[in-house]
């Protein structure tokens, strides 16, 4: 089961390549069904701005929908100039 598209999630593990941290939030805009292996998720990331940072591909695994006892946090993202 993936979450509704144009919904806010929760990246579940690191993104190294993409400078992305579990706990970082997303929109998702995409699924990505795949044949065999696991199936892949678009995501744009956005900064406090709500200015698109990047849009990425991560596994489907990688995300899950927000929860009520989580609390949204900053942080700074390295590869922006303040």
């Amino acid at each position: 089961m993936h979450p509704e598209l144009y919904t806010r999630v929760v990246l579940t593990r690191d993104i190294p390549a993409a400078h992305l941290k579990a706990g970082d939030t997303a929109i998702y805009i995409e699924h990505l069904p795949v044949a065999d292996g696991e199936a892949g998720a678009i995501l744009e990331v956005f900064n406090a701005l709500g200015e698109t940072l990047a849009v990425v591909t991560v596994p489907i695994s990688a995300i899950e929908t927000p929860r009520a006892n989580y609390i949204p946090a900053v942080r700074v993202w390295e590869d922006v100039p303040a």
